[in-house]
């Protein structure tokens, strides 16, 4: 996912988006730890996206903050 991407989403469709990233993230990792994943670069890929989709939050709150 690439931050072009995000920054077309809503803040509530950021909200949904974490929520849902974290729990592909949970399934994956329970996943490996039973039998190794197919390509295991999936977690890291989803950790990133993650974190994208909080900074990009964060700054669009801060960003009404100020404005407010």
């Amino acid at each position: 996912m690439k931050t072009s991407e995000i920054n077309e989403f809503t803040t509530k469709e950021i909200e949904e988006r974490i929520d849902t990233e974290k729990n592909l993230l949970t399934k994956l990792r329970m996943n490996h730890a039973v039998s190794p994943l197919d390509n295991p670069l999936k977690i890291t890929q989803t950790k990133k996206n993650i974190a994208r989709l909080k900074t990009i939050l964060r700054q669009r709150l801060a960003n009404e903050n100020t404005k407010s």
